[in-house]
């Protein structure tokens, strides 16, 4: 068993988004062999860059069984390379950043972030939640974050709720005060944010935008090397119109879109079990289709979303049809960072 060997096993194992094996797609990072009298240790290293990805969990699995038969034990890691060195990088304990946006509000955004990020964290991954919607922070109320952030006067260490670190204008500013700036003190409070906080190692930081397209959106794709975003939407026609704006927006920064995610998709009667489409119907599956963008799934309208949302518990983390919907949303938003870091590693190399 030599380095040319396993290579030639794991040309078996198929990429199940980019349609080719491992070893063709330059996912392979290195690959050494350790033999001993009984044995020995092989250790590969493949750029996977989605931690607890579904599909690259699957991955890992298919690796593992490919080498099963050797005899050597498998030591498998995980890693995108990357060419700026740890100093120069704005968040380098960050492997992924995931922004979440719409192009209007009242349509479940920062209901869909906390619950992406509870999502992500109850798969495995270490998740931070930055709320960067500056004029209307929730998500402590949403998470019931009770504790606030301790500083020593020159990094802000956040607090952590089911297991996601917290960051919000929230915590800043004084209960009930209305936050009025123009957009240079937006630029220099979410810019100070991102450089004083100490978010540690992370899989993924979910960034929970303010809607629209303004000063806070700009700063973020101007200072943040994005992952990809994802658009939250309801199936009504003036949500997706604007929700093409919040397209549109990303299009012009070449941030990769990860998918549409629709809030508020018919709602299931508790009383007579008739299903009531009352926003109307595929309206975030036709969006992503007229765009060639995924369908990341689609939330019913659930008294359990409000009440989740109010009292600070993710549904996700709980059981039922809206819960399982939030999962198939939290898998496929980490499938397809995963299939936009790899096609990075393989369109580059």
């Amino acid at each position: 068993m030599n380095e040319a060997d396993v290579r030639e096993r794991l040309a078996d194992v198929q990429d199940p988004d980019l349609g080719d094996d491992i070893v063709s797609l330059g996912l392979v990072n290195d690959v050494a062999v350790e033999a001993d009298g009984d044995g020995g240790t092989v250790r590969v290293s493949l750029a996977l860059g989605a931690p607890f990805s579904p599909h690259e969990s699957a991955i890992a699995e298919d690796v593992r069984d490919a080498l099963a038969d050797t005899g050597f034990d498998v030591d498998l890691s995980a890693s995108i390379p990357d060419e700026l060195d740890a100093d120069e990088r704005v968040l380098p304990g960050v492997k992924n950043v995931i922004a979440v946006a719409s192009g209007k509000g009242g349509v479940g955004k920062s209901t869909m972030a906390v619950n992406i990020a509870a999502g992500l964290s109850e798969l495995g991954a270490r998740v931070g939640l930055f709320d960067a919607d500056v004029y209307g922070p929730n998500v402590p109320r949403m998470v019931s974050a009770e504790e606030r952030p301790q500083t020593d006067g020159e990094t802000i260490v956040p607090p952590e709720r089911f297991g996601v670190t917290l960051m919000s204008m929230d915590f800043l500013t004084g209960e009930d005060d209305p936050v009025i700036w123009r957009g240079p003190m937006v630029h220099k409070i979410i810019t100070q944010l991102v450089e004083d906080v100490e978010w540690g190692e992370l899989d993924y930081l979910v960034m929970d935008l303010p809607p629209g397209t303004g000063d806070t959106q700009l700063t973020i794709l101007q200072t943040l090397p994005l992952t990809g975003a994802v658009i939250v939407t309801t199936p009504q026609e003036v949500a997706l119109d604007d929700a093409v704006k919040g397209l549109r927006m990303f299009g012009k920064h070449d941030t990769n879109v990860l998918g549409i995610a629709e809030n508020m998709a018919g709602f299931r009667c508790p009383d007579c079990g008739g299903f009531h489409e009352i926003f109307g119907s595929g309206g975030g599956k036709a969006l992503a289709r007229e765009h060639e963008l995924p369908f990341l799934g689609g939330v019913p309208l659930d008294p359990a979303v409000r009440t989740g949302g109010d009292e600070g518990d993710p549904v996700v983390l709980g059981e039922g049809e809206t819960a399982d919907a939030f999962r198939v949303i939290v898998e496929n938003v980490a499938n397809n960072a995963g299939v936009v870091r790899r096609r990075g590693v393989s369109q580059g190399r």
